[in-house]
């Protein structure tokens, strides 16, 4: 293969990666209009975003050990006491960093 063959087939890779994703966003905003907005739907659609936000939070805290553990409850409390998810982010941080410094 020659290199301006692999150019070529990198950029469309690319651009078919894009066309795809583009497809299905343009894909949900109009299956959005026919789909149901009251009873069980709605209350689903509405829980979504926080049982995709702990399907990717729980697998990291467990692997993380004990001090993934702490960092992340130190974060929910600080987001449901300050609302401020910017300092809660940092308060896991700190609490990771400073576990992995002092070895554990």
């Amino acid at each position: 293969m020659t290199s301006q063959s692999g150019d070529m087939l990198v950029w469309l890779t690319i651009f078919g990666a894009a066309g795809v994703t583009y497809s299905l966003r343009i894909g949900g905003l109009l299956l959005a209009e026919r789909l149901p907005k009251t009873g069980r739907f709605k209350r689903f659609m509405e829980a979504l975003p926080g049982t995709i936000l702990l399907s990717l939070i729980v697998p990291a805290a467990l692997a993380a050990g004990p001090i993934g553990w702490l960092a992340t409850l130190c974060t929910a409390l600080c987001s449901l006491k300050t609302g401020n998810v910017f300092l809660s982010m940092m308060v896991g941080i700190l609490i990771v960093a400073a576990g992995r410094w002092y070895g554990f």
